[in-house]
């Protein structure tokens, strides 16, 4: 949780606890999908899981190459 302004906390999730978080659940959907379901569901999620990766990266490039806003709503509230 990042500060307060004026007595109101605003919650903006970081991306690396975003990432841990997807971390955690594609770890508990690998482990259920692989001692309970078939070869072919499991290949079917490891595509679906290689999408999903490539999403990410293309994502976490975006943010480094791209730059952000320079005002976001929460500064136009605080401005205004």
């Amino acid at each position: 949780m990042k500060g307060s302004s004026q007595g109101k906390w605003y919650w903006r999730p970081s991306y690396a606890g975003y990432g841990i978080a997807c971390a955690i659940a594609w770890a508990l959907i690998w482990i259920l999908v692989g001692t309970l379901a078939s070869p072919a569901t499991v290949r079917t999620l490891s595509w679906v899981f290689l999408g999903w990766v490539i999403g990410w990266i293309s994502a976490a490039i975006a943010r480094v190459v791209y730059p952000g806003p320079r005002w976001t709503l929460l500064t136009r509230q605080r401005r205004g």
